[in-house]
């Protein structure tokens, strides 16, 4: 019984594979997923694919701070598409169900490291980059908090919030303690 369901599961995965390398194939090069541009020298996305490092390129983007955590089929080669692009990356790999404290602070040293390089933060959804990009403006650079929400909100809702939880404690915690 236990095999059966082994064999199941690969043949799950396999096909969960082989879909995002045709959706990854078939992609628009310059539609990334939940793309939202804050400024000039700031965006927030969901997940890259391959065919969006041009784009990257062509929009000068300078730095991609990537927030999901390690995936191969979804950002295995990633990082050295991006870096082969001439372009800077650093990967925070935070955890769905535990954004941590630690993160938001290594993410704030990563942000304030950047200068004045046009910057990507993204992650698989735009969920941990647009929450941890709201902290940062409002936590460090002082952007009135209802202006950061705005930009936020533009990908959660009060249902996602609602959903996961964890995410609303966790932005309350960082907004009490100044991260």
């Amino acid at each position: 019984m236990s095999s059966r369901i082994g064999q199941q599961i690969v043949r799950f995965l396999l096909l969960c594979f082989i879909a995002f390398s045709v959706i990854a194939e078939d992609a628009d090069p310059d539609v990334i997923y939940n793309y939202h541009k804050i400024n000039d020298t700031l965006s927030t996305a969901g997940q890259l694919l391959p065919v969006h490092v041009a784009k990257l390129q062509r929009e000068n983007f300078q730095l991609v701070i990537n927030l999901a955590v390690a995936d191969k089929a979804r950002n295995l080669d990633e990082s050295y598409k991006i870096t082969h692009a001439g372009i800077n990356y650093v990967q925070i790999p935070v955890v769905w169900d535990t954004p941590t404290l630690d993160d938001l602070d290594l993410f704030f040293s990563m942000m304030d490291a950047r200068g004045e390089r046009k910057t990507l933060v993204h992650c698989f959804a735009n969920y941990r980059a647009s929450a941890f990009t709201y902290l940062y403006r409002v936590l460090k650079e002082g952007v009135p908090e209802a202006d950061a929400r705005k930009d936020m909100m533009q990908i959660w809702s009060d249902d996602a919030f609602t959903k996961y939880p964890q995410w609303r404690a966790f932005i309350d915690k960082a907004l009490v303690n100044g991260a």
